[in-house]
């Protein structure tokens, strides 16, 4: 009996780690401020998940708790019934607080891995990718940033694997 519980608890703990590590070929940004990330970053475009499916007008809201940690905010409607859904999480860094590597969580003990791994050096705009080349998103802090600066991120994020027709765009580059 111990040898099955010691199983079940070791796969339970490699499953969490294994959702906060960076993808292969992933590098999160270095000389990362927490603080001028902070604030409102809406989606521009997205990789199909289910837990923000068909949903449009997405957001995500990063604001920090005395405790440093990173309360993590995520909305978006549903076009079919007008209703916003909402999303509540916490942040944490990974390892150092200068790169762009944390752990998020909307339901604990789970957490998911969040790797910055583009940003431009005024924090406009930003590639995210998850535990997994799955999970990507491309955010802007404007609703339609210029379309030149949504080309730069979306060959960026080609150059690790995502391939162009797997983005689901939300809001239009101008």
């Amino acid at each position: 009996m111990d040898l099955k519980k010691n199983i079940v608890i070791t796969f339970f703990i490699v499953s969490i780690i294994a959702c906060t590590t960076t993808p292969k070929g992933v590098r999160p940004i270095s000389n990362f401020d927490i603080n001028k990330y902070l604030g409102i970053w809406h989606e521009i475009a997205r990789l199909d998940h289910s837990f923000e499916r068909d949903l449009v007008e997405v957001y995500a809201e990063y604001s920090l708790r005395e405790d440093g940690e990173i309360t993590v905010i995520n909305r978006g409607k549903n076009p079919s019934n007008a209703k916003w859904k909402e999303a509540i999480g916490k942040a944490y860094f990974v390892n150092n607080e200068n790169i762009g590597s944390l752990k998020v969580s909307f339901f604990w003990p789970f957490y998911g891995g969040y790797n910055i791994v583009k940003l431009d050096n005024d924090y406009t705009m930003a590639l995210v990718i998850g535990p997994t080349l799955k999970y990507a998103w491309i955010l802007s802090r404007s609703t339609n940033p210029q379309a030149d600066l949504c080309d730069e991120y979306f060959a960026e994020a080609k150059k690790i694997g995502i391939a162009d027709e797997k983005w689901i765009k939300i809001r239009d580059c101008i």
